[in-house]
């Protein structure tokens, strides 16, 4: 009763099914609604949803496509031109049509007409001209978080809803709302436990329980959390003073942080950001608390979200990127075609992958949403962010004072706000004319224009446009270091030469660190575990680990030493390996210096054929590349050039300049070579070293472990910052490499001071890895 109080409505009108989640109540829906097929002799019922719709909306159309219902996506646009009435002969067909549409975009916030409900049920508004009975599905899931919805305003017939979006707890848990009108046409074919009056076994007989939510809530809910539901509910409405001044609230922050935003310039009046929305941030009726937006360099093209996430990262700030499963918003938004979704598709990008620019073109985009815990601080700090990642040689500030007047005055309840300390507060305002005020980069510098050439000068020098574009003669290129990691995420143990296996060089990766759930541990999470320090001596077969202030301790290299280990399934990013425990003493070496419970595992040898492996594009499709813990490749290849080149950069934003070697460290590369071009690298497909051939396989896009001293484990977020400035729209550096199995008898070594002999590639656009994780080498 609570929640439904929460809705404004009662028992008389609503039923309450628990769900695991919005997704589960919305297929439940397309399992139970009463549809009528093609082919009787009754009109068919239709699906008609819109386009700026959630992936579990559309994905309702595979439920109804199996019982032959035809499903008809309808675009914003096109619904808002659909007033019409059907002839009075047609309006007492009784065929049910069901008609989707959100109540607030996922994608952008904008916020749909809650009129539309009664609209179509009564036939002022109609999404196809059809004969029959229209049914409203209110995707409510985005909206009921920061905004109040009164289903006895707007009576729709079904309203799936997730809590945790509401009040953050508990997840795994949510609800359908069906009007009592539509519940006794629900069908219902399976029956779960505590669902049945009565059935027997041998004869096929059920009777259902008349309960609509004890029929359709198969098997055992989740009890404990639903009691905590209604603590959920009350210390909301304590803490902020209920749903309307929430809405209030974050419309405040979102309002004037999209102002801000949208007025930033680069001193060559280019705008830092282009914002995907249909409102212009002016009514909270209208736009709720989200930003959509991509991050533009000085030449208005778009840094890809990867790269955007990962300096906000380091900013301690958490953005949501790439489409939100919300294919029909982002194609809208960011002009991408059927064609090109197949496309992209066809170049290895997939939905929740971090291959953020296809041919220069953005896949997805940046959001940032607030919620009734954000403050006006945090607003804030999302804005010195950009303004620090993207306009840090200028004299930019957040036009605070000039833009905002927080009002100190009385104001009516209706636009009260509140604080963290649970007092209300005035909401900060934003008036047109201060707007217009703000001063920027452009009033100086007239229209944006392309900058010139000569004012490129630094970008070019490390932009992948000034590669080569063909291998110039002269010095030749060799190995200059050759390091390993046989620890992922710890030291590298550097050689001179080693033998090769077939996952890359031998021992390479072969071991991780896990907390006691058996997740892997990175320097992301453990700086520290750069200083461990792993080597391995081949004539004792024995790896001898060293950190300070601790006693070596030593691990076989051979798996009989381990036999009686339980194998257990590890993951590393979408790979699932095969590992076993290294045993109770490294476990407590390495859980008393990291001051973490923890556990070293091995990789089983006996499943490294099978475990782990990748089918990698340009080799041959028969080929499947064994890998050991590596995220994505066997080698990763970084050039001294390239270092020297980056390291002037980097140095001119530094107090302190950085040692080339400490740099190379930071880069975490197995095979460093001393080339005479910068970022030629980049150019090649293929390379041999002796008499070992490799495959490029393409760019590593770097992420904040290159920020972390591998001498100290201090962290220094410029590193990440410089590496995107001088790259421009990306943070790629160093090239991942896969050995040809078919060119090569993994019988060889590989040496410093060998000679790299590279091919050149026809096209020198390098496509970023397909895997959905950061690609940096643990």
């Amino acid at each position: 009763f609570r929640i439904l109080q929460h809705f404004h409505t009662t028992a008389e009108d609503y039923t309450i099914i628990f769900t695991s989640g919005c997704t589960a109540a919305l297929k439940l829906i397309a399992e139970s609604f009463p549809w009528i097929p093609e082919g009787t002799k009754q009109p068919s019922s239709r699906f008609c949803y819109l386009t700026d719709s959630h992936t579990s909306v559309v994905g309702m159309r595979g439920i109804t496509a199996s019982m032959n219902v035809l499903s008809v996506p309808i675009k914003p646009k096109e619904i808002l031109v659909a007033r019409s009435r059907l002839p009075a002969e047609e309006q007492n067909c009784t065929t049910p049509h069901l008609f989707s549409y959100p109540a607030q975009s996922n994608f952008s916030g904008t916020k749909y007409p809650l009129s539309w409900i009664q609209d179509i049920k009564s036939g002022r508004l109609c999404p196809i001209k059809l004969p029959g009975k229209w049914f409203v599905l209110l995707d409510a899931a985005s909206y009921v978080s920061t905004s109040p919805l009164d289903l006895g305003v707007h009576p729709a017939d079904f309203i799936p809803i997730s809590f945790y979006k509401i009040f953050g707890f508990p997840t795994g848990l949510g609800a359908l709302l069906v009007n009592n009108r539509i519940a006794p046409l629900l069908r219902k074919t399976y029956f779960g436990g505590g669902t049945a009056a009565a059935y027997l076994a041998g004869e096929d007989f059920y009777s259902p329980r008349k309960s609509i939510a004890e029929r359709f809530e198969d098997g055992t809910v989740s009890f404990l959390d639903i009691i905590a539901l209604k603590h959920g509910f009350d210390v909301l409405e304590k803490l902020t003073g209920g749903m309307e001044k929430i809405k209030q609230h974050t419309f405040a922050l979102a309002h004037y942080t999209y102002a801000v935003l949208s007025t930033l310039k680069y001193a060559n009046g280019a705008p830092v950001v282009r914002i995907y929305s249909d409102t212009d941030f002016s009514n909270p009726d209208a736009q709720g608390p989200i930003i959509n937006f991509n991050v533009l360099d000085e030449n208005g093209q778009v840094l890809g979200f990867s790269q955007v996430d990962s300096m906000a990262s380091l900013h301690n700030i958490h953005v949501r990127t790439g489409c939100f499963c919300n294919t029909g918003a982002c194609q809208m938004h960011l002009d991408i075609s059927n064609e090109d979704i197949q496309r992209n598709l066809q170049a290895g990008h997939v939905c929740g992958d971090n291959i953020d620019l296809v041919d220069g073109r953005p896949t997805g985009s940046v959001r940032i949403s607030f919620g009734y815990m954000s403050s006006f601080e945090d607003a804030q700090t999302f804005l010195n962010f950009i303004i620090a990642t993207r306009l840090s040689n200028s004299n930019a500030e957040i036009p605070l004072q000039s833009v905002t007047k927080l009002m100190t005055e009385s104001l009516p309840d209706d636009h009260l706000s509140f604080n963290k300390e649970d007092k209300l507060s005035p909401i900060l305002q934003i008036s047109d004319k201060e707007l217009r005020n703000i001063p920027s980069e452009a009033e100086t510098t007239g229209s944006w224009q392309q900058p010139e050439p000569e004012a490129e000068s630094m970008r070019a020098a490390v932009s992948e446009t000034a590669v080569p574009r063909c291998r110039k003669g002269g010095k030749p290129i060799t190995v200059a270091k050759i390091y390993l990691y046989p620890i992922k995420s710890c030291s590298a143990f550097e050689v001179t030469e080693w033998p090769v296996g077939n996952q890359g060089l031998l021992y390479d990766r072969n071991w991780m660190v896990v907390n006691q759930n058996g997740v892997c541990i990175t320097q992301k999470q453990e700086p520290r575990l750069c200083l461990v320090t792993p080597s391995i001596d081949l004539k004792q077969k024995i790896m001898i680990i060293q950190a300070e202030g601790m006693d070596p301790i030593s691990v076989p290299l051979e798996d009989n030493a381990v036999k009686e280990a339980v194998i257990c399934e590890s993951k590393v990013c979408s790979h699932r390996v095969k590992t076993y425990d290294c045993g109770e003493r490294i476990a407590g070496w390495l859980s008393t210096f990291l001051g973490r419970p923890c556990h070293l595992i091995r990789q089983s040898s006996d499943m490294k054929s099978k475990s782990h492996q990748k089918n990698t594009k340009g080799l041959s499709s028969a080929t499947n590349i064994s890998l050991s813990l590596v995220n994505e490749a066997q080698y990763l290849l970084i050039n001294v050039a390239s270092i020297l080149q980056l390291k002037e950069h980097i140095s001119a934003r530094l107090k302190e300049p950085l040692e080339i070697e400490e740099l190379i460290r930071r880069f975490r590369a197995n095979i460093v070579i001393s080339a005479p071009e910068s970022f030629e690298e980049e150019e090649w497909a293929e390379i041999s070293i002796g008499a070992l051939q490799f495959q490029v396989v393409g760019p590593c896009s770097r992420c904040q472990i290159i920020c972390i001293d591998q001498q100290s484990g201090e962290r220094n977020k410029e590193i990440l910052q410089s590496l995107s400035a001088a790259r421009g729209r990306k943070t790629n550096f160093g090239i991942y490499l896969m050995n040809q199995p078919f060119c090569s008898s993994f019988s060889d070594t590989l040496s410093v001071g060998s000679q790299v002999l590279p091919v050149l590639k026809e096209n020198t656009e390098i496509q970023p890895p397909t895997s959905s994780e950061e690609k940096c080498s643990g």
